[in-house]
């Protein structure tokens, strides 16, 4: 009966794309993940991205693939760093509404809409709001096709501070207060 030795493989993967580093040029974030293997794994980087290990690797190649994979290589670069402007444009173009809305005489609710564009989960951040302000809150669908969140009570003023506070991903500048009168389809009292 053969041995077989039970020693574990150690894998290393990336802090980018979470892929091994070996398969990072097929995630689409590329140049950050070279950055990172770069300064987290030196000796993995020499190993996978040095002159010579990209030389040996397209050695095989006949001179026309070489060109096709080098030009392949810009091109999926280049769509890499368009996508990221992208995201950093829509992040930064990205505006958190936070609207104080009158239901009845004296009763108001505080509905939260924009937080989705900076990764947040929304039911997440409605429970927090729930247990920070010892109220009702849900995520509730707007007529638009959106997603918000509502909470119970006049509570406008302190969700942008907890937001602030809480979620650093937001910027202050992205928050916006607006005061609705009364709620859609309320008769006006």
């Amino acid at each position: 009966m053969a041995e077989t030795s039970s020693a574990s493989r150690h894998v290393t993967y990336c802090g980018v794309c979470t892929l091994p580093p070996e398969y990072c040029e097929y995630g689409g974030t590329t140049t950050k993940c070279q950055k990172w293997l770069e300064k987290s794994h030196p000796d993995l980087y020499s190993k996978i991205w040095s002159p010579e290990a990209l030389s040996a690797a397209t050695a095989s190649l006949s001179l026309e693939a070489q060109e096709r994979a080098a030009k392949d290589a810009k091109k999926k670069a280049a769509k890499a760093e368009a996508a990221e402007q992208k995201q950093a444009e829509k992040l930064s173009n990205s505006v958190v509404t936070i609207k104080r809305i009158e239901r009845n005489k004296r009763k108001y609710v505080t509905s939260v809409s924009g937080l989705e564009a900076f990764g947040l989960e929304l039911k997440k951040v409605s429970k927090d709001f729930g247990k920070k302000f010892a109220t009702g809150s849900s995520v509730t669908k707007t007529p638009s096709g959106g997603e918000e969140i509502v909470v119970q009570g006049d509570v406008s003023d302190e969700i942008e501070e907890f937001i602030l506070e809480k979620y650093k991903e937001v910027p202050e500048d992205n928050i916006e207060l607006v005061e609705d009168k009364k709620k859609k389809g309320a008769a006006a009292g």
